[in-house]
Parts: structure tokens; sequence; C-alpha cells
């Protein structure tokens, strides 16, 4: 099995999956001989059609920390609630001292997202959305943030059925 260098940006997987790099991390120790650098990748992946990971990989060079990065992320992916090109209601999501409230957006709105936030929604097969971050901009609380957000997600008829009523109305505005 040869290892080849990743590409620092989007790659698509054989399943499917497509990778995207959000941040590179340099961690460095001082020794007796100078500085000795190691590298942490925060990955996420997602199949732009519901499902969505992350991962973070660390090693001494950056394309292995990439490739940890995105084998953790395959691994840790979660099935996300679509309604259309959007989510089907308001959520915030939070991690640590990090918050990001999700609202759904009219088609052809786009992913209106900061430089964190944006990959998770995109991958997760999300094309309209607002979003507002609040508190700590830490990218690696950020995407744990909106996987929270994502992870609250319900739809309509599984509402209907955890409460054991029929909603009133069709959901949309008249």
């Amino acid at each position: 099995m040869a290892n080849e260098p990743k590409q620092a940006s989007v790659t698509t997987e054989e399943r499917g999956f497509d990778e995207e790099l959000v941040r590179i991390y340099r961690c460095s120790k001082v020794v007796k001989g100078g500085r000795r650098f190691s590298f942490g990748a925060l990955v996420v992946t997602g199949n732009r059609a519901g499902q969505v990971g992350y991962g973070y990989g660390k090693a001494k060079e950056v394309p292995p920390a990439v490739e940890k990065g995105g084998k953790q992320a395959r691994r840790s992916t979660i099935d996300v609630v679509l309604n259309g090109s959007t989510i089907p209601h308001t959520v915030t999501g939070r991690f640590g001292s990090s918050k990001v409230k999700l609202i759904p957006a009219a088609p052809g709105t786009g992913v209106i997202a900061g430089a964190s936030v944006r990959p998770v929604l995109e991958l997760a097969g999300i094309r309209d959305c607002l979003t507002k971050a609040y508190g700590s901009t830490s990218p690696k609380n950020l995407v744990k943030a909106t996987l929270d957000a994502l992870r609250q997600l319900r739809s309509r008829e599984t509402v209907e059925r955890l409460r054991g009523v029929t909603l009133a109305g069709s959901g949309k505005a008249d």
C-alpha cells in the first residue's frame, strides 16, 4: 500500500464522501537541539446528502495528520434531518463556550456562515441556512457546536410520533 500525500483542499473518497480541511494546527516543543514541530488537522467529511462527521488527526507531518483526521471523520458520521435544501427548524448547538444558532432560509439564500461552520453545513447537504456564532470562535469548538445543533434537528413526522399527536397546519406560512 503506497502512502500518497493528500491534498489540503477537498478530495473525493471512493464511497461518495467529500473531505474538507478546516484548520491545520502547528505545535512545537523546545528540545536541546531546537524546536520539534507536530501538526494537528481538523477535517470534516460528508456525502452532501444528510451525513456528516468530523475528525482531528495529529502527526509529525501535515499529510499523515490530514489522513488520520479524515479517517476519524468517516468513522464519526451522523445523519442529519433535511427539509429540502435547508433545515426543518431553528436550533442552537453548544460546545464549551461556543454557541452556534442555525436558522432555516428560503431557497436561493445560500449558506451564510463563517469559515468553520460553512464546511460542516455544505458537506451535510444544507444549501440554504443562516448562522450566528456566539462566544468562543475556536474552530474546533464551532465545528463541534454545529454538529451538536445538527443532532438536535427533528422532522415533523418524528415530533408527531414522539409526542403521540398530530400537529395542526402544514408547517408553512400562509
